[in-house]
């Protein structure tokens, strides 16, 4: 007769779980609120999404560091909490834009916001654990609520990009799913550490090594298709267009905080195994990204095309940091993607101050280049806004994304990968041409004739956003530092 396990409640430190639970109780009780009165106005469902992550926010902040807990499954490392702490903040940022405008109806419906709030914590189960089952709920539950999200914005388009989404989604998820399945077989464990210690004593085994390969090869593909990354980047344009505005800015920075996290993971562990076909594998795929994806948006006549293109871009520029596998590479992700956040959901949003029903400007987009020509006669503050993201995403100084960068070629160099920091500076310089380009229609050209029919969203909410996106992308230089010392420390006593 087996003997019963006992488990105490001290053993499964269930603090681990609250910043998780917190996310989906906030959403269970958006929707039981809704079912008991349904006339009640949006800007309650905002104020209680901003309410239930500033709780969740205190949480994360709660943990203690390097913890594990519910059955070892979940990993609280330093890791966890800096990448949670950005998707909350991020999240924080994205929220309040729901107040801006009616035009957007999705906003006005309940499940939203219970569908973000899922979302969210589908995320921060991806970046807590490092148990390959767990990362794959965590990376369903974020996705499935993602479709739905970009569905409900209820134009063609936007079913189109759902369907492309869930349709790349489904893919990705079989290949980690697989991916998982081998390292299991060989392995007999889901849990990274244990597959490492395991794997570190097999690698002269031949046969061993081909399964290894294979593993690693389907589980980059999943990644690759997450990250945007060559050549399973397609969908990203066509899923950014279709969506909202701010949400396709949110979707270039989230969603992929929490994949490079989980990069950091797997890939990280290959490496440190001596694999190194992993390594210039991820290299690779980093110059052919960015480079591709530079090239695209040069030839873009779409403004949020070009963004997309950009944001894939800037993928491969971190891939080639997460290729590195050092503390430096690693810090300089998350210094990378805290500035970017700023920037590119600020860029985003600004896509919506001119949004309008009918395509005056162009039958085929939605944001040519066009409908921002004169925007400095017509906007001067939104003008000099968008100027000032457009030039801390080329990286000119001293704007925010500036410093990232330089920080990521610091640390490619330092690690020994000149001809790799070359590259990516030569990619910095080509994608100058196509921000400079905006610059150029909203200061030098006239506006396009009757553009006074065009309706210009300028809500207190909006502005308010775009103007602490702008406030955080200028005064970037004063707290740069200090991101960089906190992210080098917490990143140094997870042992990446």
């Amino acid at each position: 007769m087996l003997e019963p396990i006992n488990v105490s409640l001290e053993s499964l430190n269930l603090i681990t779980l609250a910043p998780m639970l917190i996310a989906i109780a906030g959403g269970l009780i958006i929707l039981i609120i809704d079912l008991l009165n349904e006339k009640l106005d949006k800007s309650l469902y905002v104020m209680l999404t901003v309410l239930i992550l500033f709780v969740d926010f205190g949480a994360v902040l709660g943990l203690n560091v390097n913890e594990r807990g519910f059955f070892d499954v979940m990993l609280i490392d330093g890791i966890a909490i800096i990448s949670q702490l950005m998707i909350i903040g991020a999240s924080m940022l994205f929220i309040p834009l729901a107040l801006t405008s009616k035009r957007f109806h999705e906003y006005s419906y309940p499940e939203f916001f219970a569908l973000f709030l899922f979302m969210v914590a589908g995320f921060q189960f991806m970046v807590s654990t490092d148990n390959l089952i767990l990362i794959f709920v965590g990376i369903e539950t974020a996705s499935l609520a993602l479709y739905t999200l970009i569905a409900l914005h209820n134009r063609a388009d936007s079913y189109e990009a759902a369907v492309k989404y869930f349709t790349m989604g489904a893919l990705a998820a079989a290949f980690f799913a697989m991916g998982s399945a081998v390292v299991y077989a060989l392995t007999g464990s889901v849990e990274l550490y244990k597959v490492a210690e395991v794997l570190a004593t097999r690698l002269d085994d031949t046969g061993i090594m081909i399964a290894i390969f294979g593993s690693s090869v389907l589980l980059l593909v999943a990644f690759s298709f997450k990250l945007s990354l060559f050549p399973f980047h397609t969908w990203a344009p066509d899923v950014y267009e279709g969506a909202s505005a701010p949400l396709a800015g949110y979707m270039a920075v989230v969603p992929k905080i929490a994949a490079f996290v989980v990069s950091i993971r797997i890939f990280g562990m290959y490496i440190d195994l001596g694999i190194e076909w992993v390594r210039w594998t991820l290299i690779i795929l980093a110059v052919i990204t960015m480079t591709l994806a530079n090239i695209m948006a040069l030839v873009q006549n779409d403004v949020k095309r070009m963004l997309a293109y950009s944001s894939i871009s800037h993928a491969g520029f971190i891939m080639a940091a997460l290729a590195l596998n050092t503390t430096e590479g690693n810090t300089s992700i998350f210094l990378y993607y805290a500035l970017f956040m700023f920037t590119n959901l600020g860029a985003f949003a600004m896509l919506w101050i001119s949004r309008h029903k009918t395509r005056r400007f162009d039958k085929r987009y939605d944001h040519p280049y066009e409908k921002f020509a004169g925007l400095i006669q017509i906007m001067p503050i939104g003008a000099v806004m968008m100027a000032i993201f457009m030039l801390s995403l080329a990286g000119v100084p001293p704007f925010s994304l500036f410093w990232g960068k330089i920080y990521v070629m610091q640390a490619t160099v330092n690690a020994g990968y000149v001809p790799l920091a070359i590259i990516m500076g030569l990619n910095s310089a080509i994608a100058a041409y196509y921000y400079l380009k905006l610059i150029v229609y909203m200061f030098l050209k006239d506006p396009v004739k009757d553009v006074d029919t065009v309706y210009y969203n300028i809500s207190k909410p909006l502005m308010v956003i775009i103007g602490l996106a702008g406030v955080a992308t200028f005064t970037a230089i004063f707290y740069v530092q200090s991101l960089l010392s906190y992210f080098s420390a917490m990143i140094s006593i997870s042992g990446y």
